[in-house]
């Protein structure tokens, strides 16, 4: 019995006679020839026989095919399939929206996303999968070295995450409830259990944005960890976890980043950070636009800051730290020394936010004073402030987003590109 062999595996088998199995990525007939492109999980593999040999079988039908392994330097990895008996398994009805076989991709992202389980098919857009997977793969083993324990928190949650009116509201057997916007309120509670907990799951988000960099629906990397310093010590592992993370995509997803072209950074030893009122005056100084008096960055404000950090730091990371409290979450420690101010940070990579995070209170009438602070009733907020009044240690903790950091790594100008069923303004579907 033959049993079935990768394409990537092939130039191992040079001589034997084997199974592939895969979908028909190219057919091309010439006068003395016809190749037969096979396409798995692996990569390519060609199979060659003579004119009027091969079954006439359409692109991405899925086929088996039995051959001997011979080699050829001209062929995809060095070697190709000779005398190859091939047997269709699965045809298709249709063809596809645009060739696969092309090197780019011919087609519109609104024709791409329509026909997404077929058009993923391309290497282009599979290779950003890739990248994500052994992203967080990266994220996931950096964290347990670091004595993280992997937690799953409901989706579904009986009061709004971050306030505000960005939430999708659902019936809960009859009663109000909402899709979690994040895992804050538990990945904190959780502080109190393992001290350290991490989250790679979706999160929702009700962004009235139809922009190149929002979506209704991501993948979110939380962290959470407990008896910190202040917000720096978040900062160091969110560091680590980078590190990890980039080092993952070059291990595993090496192909993946070559067929894209892409460039992987080098995360320092240190990531250069600026305070963000240091910032604000530096933009002040050499943009010609003044934005001091604004509690946040404007995307052009933080393009520009991360090509100021790689001429004078040599990073594509920068962390903007201490944000006006007047932007931040009412869970957000402020700076004792500058109470207007927070313990919190952004991450900007490649001229874009990234990741934000930061330290929490962890006082229960710090958190009563703070939500009354913002008209906010702390009854409607019983079940969160329930850990805090059994004694929480200080703690902090960030967010990235899985879908930004692919799109950066793979040099897209549009997140959905680096999303396999995007949900957006307007898109429900596939």
């Amino acid at each position: 019995m033959i049993h079935r062999v990768l394409a990537a595996d092939l130039p191992r088998h040079v001589g034997e006679h084997v199974l592939l199995a895969g979908w028909v990525h190219r057919r091309r007939t010439l006068k003395s020839v016809t190749f037969l492109v096979i396409r798995d999980r692996t990569g390519l593999a060609q199979a060659v026989a003579a004119p009027g040999e091969l079954p006439p079988v359409p692109e991405e039908t899925v086929v088996e095919v039995r051959g001997r392994v011979t080699a050829n330097a001209q062929a995809p990895g060095g070697v190709e399939l000779t005398g190859p008996v091939v047997v269709p398994v699965a045809e298709p009805l249709r063809p596809p929206p645009f060739d696969l076989y092309r090197p780019t991709i011919p087609a519109s992202l609104p024709t791409i996303l329509d026909h997404a389980p077929v058009a993923l098919r391309h290497p282009l857009l599979k290779a950003r999968a890739a990248i994500a997977a052994a992203s967080v793969a990266g994220f996931r083993e950096s964290l347990d070295t670091q004595g993280f324990t992997e937690v799953h928190t409901p989706k579904i949650v009986a009061t709004a995450t971050e306030s505000g009116a960005n939430v999708f509201e659902i019936d809960y057997f009859g009663r109000p409830a909402y899709l979690a916007q994040s895992p804050q309120f538990f990945k904190q509670a959780l502080v109190g259990v393992f001290e350290r907990v991490y989250e790679v799951g979706p999160v929702f988000r009700a962004e009235p944005h139809d922009t190149a960099r929002h979506l209704a629906q991501y993948t979110s990397l939380d962290a959470e960890l407990g008896f910190v310093g202040d917000h720096r010590d978040v900062m160091a592992v969110l560091r680590h976890a980078l590190a990890g993370m980039v080092e993952h995509v070059a291990a595993r997803a090496a192909d993946a980043v070559g067929l894209l072209g892409a460039k992987l950074p080098r995360v320092p030893d240190r990531i250069p950070a600026i305070e963000f009122t240091e910032a604000q005056e530096l933009l002040a100084r050499h943009t010609g636009e003044d934005p001091r008096g604004e509690p946040d960055l404007a995307p052009a404000h933080e393009r520009w800051l991360a090509d100021w950090a790689l001429r004078v730091h040599d990073s594509e990371f920068l962390f903007v730290t201490g944000y006006p409290m007047a932007k931040r979450p009412f869970y957000t420690h402020p700076d004792p020394a500058r109470p207007e101010y927070s313990r919190s940070f952004d991450l900007v990579f490649r001229g874009l936010e990234l990741v934000t995070g930061g330290q929490r209170l962890h006082r229960h009438a710090d958190y009563v004073e703070a939500l009354e602070a913002r008209g906010e009733r702390p009854a409607d907020y019983q079940g969160y402030l329930a850990a805090f009044a059994h004694g929480m240690p200080p703690h902090g903790g960030f967010a990235l987003g899985l879908e930004r950091w692919t799109a950066r790594l793979a040099g897209d100008a549009n997140v959905r590109v680096a999303t396999l069923f995007p949900r957006d303004l307007h898109r429900l579907a596939p």
